[in-house]
């Protein structure tokens, strides 16, 4: 776009647009194209979701009945789980304090 022994004049408004509407016209073909490749890829994860989905929400609600008829037992997990992440977390400070 240079050439030599001419002045380098700024481009006008009109030029910057149709420059700017270029520059987006290939972008949206860009995230066409990519989309396209994502769902391709995407395709055998999706019909295996598909496939597992209901046997999850079957155990899902299995394990919402139980939660909600016997709110102890899951209390008491709930209390390990953060007591263990609790225990962890001081674990890996004293870890960072001793070295």
């Amino acid at each position: 776009m240079t050439r030599p022994n001419t002045v380098n004049k700024p481009l006008s408004r009109a030029e910057r647009k149709a420059l700017l509407l270029a520059e987006l016209e290939q972008q949206r073909i860009d995230i066409l194209v990519d989309s396209d490749t994502l769902t391709n890829a995407a395709s055998p994860l999706d019909s295996n979701w598909r496939r597992l989905k209901l046997p999850l929400y079957i155990i899902g609600g299995v394990a919402a009945v139980r939660i909600f008829r016997h709110p102890g037992g899951a209390m008491a997990v709930g209390r390990k789980a953060l007591a263990s992440y609790m225990l962890v977390r001081k674990l890996k400070l004293l870890a960072k304090v001793a070295s």
